[in-house]
């Protein structure tokens, strides 16, 4: 292990490494619950116990690759905001079948291999303006809270106006089950409880029981084989249209500065970056990732990124790829646990969402208000995104508008040709679709 993963020098070691693993694993486990829950919304084939397989064993190998290859405690699975993406706009909004979306996901990580490998994925991050970034991030969270809160029944639109909150009484148990949960994931986060935000998802399961939300089915055992993924379940056939280019960008977009986002923030943390701040291992580390969407999409979950709450392992310790393989394997265990995580009702795992949504938005303290400039389109993004229930209108409209903004407030050199070819794709779209 010391030859492997350089403890020493990393000034760890093995039982520290373990500890650390096994807090990331908690911090994220959510997802097996979040994960499943979403992706089968769609329906038509994608079931929770195929989709619950799929998350495990991509996220199992994506971690695994990246313990192995990269040597840094970094955990990845399906993306929160990315499999939104996937459920609500590619399948729900656009109309898409769920097989296009997979094909979506397959393509956009064959693409990242090849970018990884060259290099470019960080020049394309270069290209993209910084606070268009901050932008996305922020709306992605803003977007996921409303699903949470839409799932839980807490708002709804038949309450006098456009949405509203319903009323927390026994005619809306779900909504105060969710409630209750949401202030146990709030108390625990703030007590700094390694894997609050699971342990609040189990919580609220079990106070969902008298309250009828959650349902045990008769016969009901907490462990089985895992159930069988959806494997190469591919359709081609409408991979030549303007909208399935859109969805592979916003794909990309998104994954792209999530990841590097999340590796920078991470690794900074860890004290391993170098004196110029460069992420060791870089180019293994956005491969891991590349690696870990095709594995994903040809087992039938949305795109694999690396997560934030890899921090949580890092807090505790965590400084090497012994971290990563502790996590990936306890991904591997958890394949025999999935009538608990069936057992999960949406009003337990809607606090999550709310909550990963509070997450996401810290990033709009980094965006440049007093620029108007840079203001203006970021608030566009982040307004477009909850409002049109879609991620990829949101990036669109903002993009747009970020073209717009810099060439009225005289900047227009401030404007990177990645931006204006994006732009322009963005309103060739628009038009497109005005004109079906």
């Amino acid at each position: 292990m010391e030859k492997l993963f350089k403890l020493k020098e990393n000034g760890t070691t093995v039982s520290k490494e373990i500890v650390a693993g096994i807090t990331t694993f908690l911090a994220m486990a959510y997802i097996l619950a979040v994960n499943p829950g979403m992706l089968s919304a769609v329906g038509n084939g994608m079931t929770f116990p195929a989709v619950f397989t799929a998350t495990a064993i991509s996220s199992a190998i994506a971690t695994l690759v990246m313990a192995l290859w990269a040597n840094l405690p970094v955990a990845l699975a399906p993306g929160m905001g990315l499999n939104a993406f996937f459920t609500f706009t590619v399948c729900m909004g656009m109309g898409c079948s769920w097989q296009l979306a997979l094909t979506a996901v397959l393509i956009e990580g064959i693409i990242f291999i090849v970018l990884s490998i060259f290099g470019i994925r960080e020049k394309i991050i270069n290209a993209i303006p910084a606070g268009m970034k901050k932008a996305v991030a922020v709306g992605i969270g803003l977007f996921i809270a409303l699903i949470g809160l839409a799932n839980a029944g807490i708002v709804a639109g038949d309450t006098g106006t456009i949405i509203g909150f319903v009323n927390f009484d026994m005619k809306h148990t779900t909504a105060v089950v969710a409630m209750i949960g949401l202030i146990i994931t709030i108390v625990l986060y703030l007590l700094k409880v390694p894997g609050a935000i699971l342990i609040a998802i189990l919580a609220t399961t079990v106070i969902g029981i008298p309250f009828g939300v959650t349902t045990i089915p008769e016969g009901w055992t907490p462990f089985s084989l895992p159930a069988a993924p959806l494997l190469f379940k591919f359709d081609f056939a409408g991979i030549l249209s303007i909208k399935f280019v859109v969805i592979v960008f916003t794909f990309l977009f998104t994954d792209l500065f999530d990841t590097v986002g999340t590796l920078m923030g991470v690794t900074q943390q860890a004290g391993l970056v170098d004196e110029k701040g460069n992420i060791p291992n870089a180019k293994a580390a956005l491969m891991s990732d590349s690696i870990g969407t095709v594995v994903g999409a040809c087992l039938g979950t949305s795109t694999v990124t690396s997560y934030v709450e890899s921090s949580s392992g890092v807090a505790a310790g965590g400084r090497t790829g012994l971290t990563s393989v502790t996590t990936g394997v306890l991904f591997l265990l958890a394949l025999f646990m999935t009538p608990i995580f069936a057992l999960i009702p949406g009003a337990a795992t809607a606090p999550a969402l709310i909550f990963v949504g509070f997450l996401m938005l810290q990033q709009v303290v980094d965006i440049d208000w007093k620029d108007p400039t840079e203001g203006i389109p970021a608030f566009i993004t982040i307004l477009v995104m909850p409002c049109a229930y879609s991620i990829a209108k949101g990036i669109a409209f903002g993009m747009i508008a970020y073209v717009i903004a810099k060439v009225a407030g005289k900047k227009a050199k401030d404007i990177p040709v990645a931006t204006w070819v994006l732009a322009a794709i963005f309103i060739a779209d628009i038009i497109f679709e005005a004109l079906k």
